[in-house]
């Protein structure tokens, strides 16, 4: 029996041990952002089982706002790519010219080999949560999405699995393309499949273009 004051078995829940926080240090460490991938399907199930484990996340007033558009149609998925085209064009013509270079190098998507993909939205008309949390911030709706993106992206790397965040896309073509209701707002399209190279390093560190900055440079004391 507990001694009065102390905290129940119970009450504490789960408890993870010293081995469990190692690992979940390495799962962190090797969700890389994946830009190449193998062709090989998923398993039947698999990204319904991921987009499960995201809807775990936590969300604003439990609005949970994510909306998941499975983009399996080959002549979606054919406008995406274009999509993506028109955009990196852009963005590769106001690169400075000591970068351009770099970035014409750089594969920042793998639209043409991932075996599924994924476009995530936020709803912001959702009723769902009263609006608690949200009036002064209503931007925490897309905030939350962006929480589970990120709950599906570690469950996939526990599973041997890759995902590659494709930002480079116009959100109102994206919107048209998947025909999904005005009050949809764009968040990210995710590649999902297996990678078909490992590395704990972002690629974009590899290839020469960023370097990640030190914790303690981020971080201000009031």
């Amino acid at each position: 029996m507990d001694r009065v004051g102390e905290v129940s078995v119970a009450e504490r829940g789960p408890q993870f041990n010293a081995e469990f926080l190692e690992r979940l240090c390495d799962l962190l460490k090797w969700r890389r952002d994946v830009r190449r991938f193998k062709r090989s399907k998923l398993p039947v199930g698999t990204i319904e089982r991921l987009i499960a484990t995201a809807c775990l996340a936590p969300s604003v007033g439990l609005s949970e706002p994510w909306r998941f558009v499975v983009v399996e149609d080959q002549a979606r998925r054919g406008a995406i790519r274009s999509c993506f085209a028109d955009c990196n064009a852009d963005s590769l013509a106001q690169q400075s010219p000591d970068r351009a270079a770099l970035y014409a190098r750089l594969k920042l998507a793998g639209l043409d080999d991932a075996p599924c993909q994924l476009s995530v939205f936020a709803d912001r008309s959702t009723a769902q949560g009263g609006g608690l949390g949200r009036l002064t911030m209503p931007e925490t709706l897309d905030y939350s999405v962006v929480i589970a993106i990120h709950t599906l992206w570690l469950a996939a790397r526990a599973e041997g699995l890759g995902v590659g965040w494709v930002s480079i896309l116009d959100p109102i073509r994206i919107a048209a393309i998947l025909d999904v209701p005005a009050h949809w707002n764009f968040i990210g399209h995710l590649c999902v499949g297996y990678p078909a190279q490992d590395d704990d390093t972002p690629t974009l560190e590899r290839q020469g273009w960023e370097h990640r900055r030190s914790p303690s440079g981020v971080v201000l004391y009031r």
